[in-house]
């Protein structure tokens, strides 16, 4: 179901009105609390009377009276209501009225930069991502994580209670540290469209409203760093890779490999502008990591067939990138590149290389892999087992139906 115009309008000042009010009070989680308060009153009223003249401006100030409010009233057991009042308002600070323009600050990446600080674990920095900026509910973000509501609550709790703890300053990182937490931003943006676009557990393959949020969050952090050729690469990554989502399910829900997809229904406005933006990135210095994983996305969009696909560039690529990091995932695409350039014995070799490495111990893409290219040499039995051991360790059911639906194929006796 779509969003309204209004729906949208609140979707994205959401961060804006929280940046500012942590900016000028702190209390992370008070904060938030009051934000939601002022959109809800938004989302009731505006409907009604319509929306004002300066809605920013708006919602700022119902939320600085909400979290007045609060903080009133979580101090009221410790200090004499005087003495909160001339804590929580400065003589020096006034509420903006509401037709009054605020600052044109958006402190949206700095809400960002706090949400995703390296002293949170990787599950609260998702979290409170998509909490703070995203504007997802608490109910929604556990029901993309599969996950009770109630645990949800505590790890976004627990998250606001380390920023609180910590002293974290609500300003821009600087120096070195600044890329340092840009690119921890882009690692959560990049997790959080990884699970929408191939969930780790549950029914479904696909989860659109987090790849639409990661896409949506990953366009305003360009907007905010244009500059930045990672962050155009990284958006450049999602557009390339979700052109692919309508033809990668089919009638009955099953996977459909990239292989098989009827490359019609892929979206073609999404490849044009992925091809784009990739190909205005990389002359831009130093190439990383998100940048080749969009060439290589791009290779895959741009070939008019699965047949006529160019595995030789697909392969180089790949050694590019493995130059960069020691990444199993990338190893392992890298094996099945060269099994589609040069041989499926040649990429068998590479995944044996891969059997010992303990971070795929429980993985079922290695298996899969195997499986496949034991299937293009033949080995018939070896890939049925293969597929039979990637679809035990698979928790996704679409993947697991898919995974034993190839094993049932070769056990039928057809190829």
């Amino acid at each position: 179901m779509s969003e309204t115009p209004a729906e949208d309008l609140l979707r994205e000042l959401a961060p804006q009105v929280l940046g500012a009010l942590v900016r000028r009070y702190g209390h992370f989680d008070t904060a938030e609390d009051a934000v939601q308060e002022a959109l809800i009153a938004a989302a009731h009223g505006w409907p009604r009377d319509g929306v004002p003249e300066n809605p920013r401006g708006w919602l700022i100030t119902v939320a600085s009276r909400r979290l007045t409010d609060l903080l009133r009233r979580e101090q009221a057991r410790m200090r004499r209501e005087d003495t909160v009042a001339r804590w929580v308002l400065p003589e020096q600070w006034h509420a903006p009225a509401a037709d009054r323009p605020p600052a044109d600050a958006d402190d949206t990446l700095i809400l960002l930069f706090l949400c995703c600080h390296p002293a949170l674990s990787a599950a609260s920095q998702i979290a409170l991502t998509l909490r703070a900026v995203g504007g997802l509910s608490t109910a929604e973000v556990a029901r993309a994580f599969l996950v009770p509501e109630a645990t949800m609550t505590r790890r976004i709790s627990r998250g606001k209670q380390r920023i609180r703890d910590s002293g974290l300053r609500f300003a821009p990182p600087t120096g070195p540290e600044r890329a340092d937490r840009l690119a921890a931003v882009l690692h959560v943006l990049y997790l959080i469209f990884t699970e929408g676009y191939a969930r780790t557990a549950g029914p479904g393959l696909l989860r659109a409203d987090l790849t639409a949020e990661a896409i949506r969050l990953t366009r305003l952090v360009r907007r905010l760093v244009p500059e930045d050729p990672e962050v155009t690469g990284l958006l450049a990554l999602m557009l390339l890779t979700d052109a692919r989502a309508p033809a990668r399910i089919g009638p009955h829900g099953e996977l459909v490999p990239m292989a098989e997809q009827a490359r019609s229904r892929w979206r073609a406005d999404q490849i044009a502008e992925g091809v784009e933006l990739i190909t205005g990135a990389l002359p831009r210095g130093v190439v990383g990591a998100y940048q080749l994983q969009a060439a290589i996305a791009a290779v895959h969009d741009e070939a008019p067939s699965a047949a006529a696909t160019d595995w030789a560039q697909i392969t180089a690529l790949y050694e590019v990138l493995l130059g960069m990091s020691d990444n199993p995932v990338v190893a392992l695409n890298h094996a099945v590149a060269v099994a589609m350039s040069r041989g499926a014995s040649a990429g068998l070799a590479l995944l044996a290389d891969l059997a010992d490495d303990p971070r795929l111990a429980d993985d079922p893409r290695l298996p899969a892999a195997r499986a496949h290219l034991w299937e293009m040499e033949g080995e018939r039995l070896a890939a049925r087992e293969a597929y039979r051991m990637a679809a035990a360790r698979s928790t996704n059911l679409a993947q697991q139906r898919y995974l034993n639906a190839r094993a049932d194929r070769l056990a039928g006796g057809s190829v």
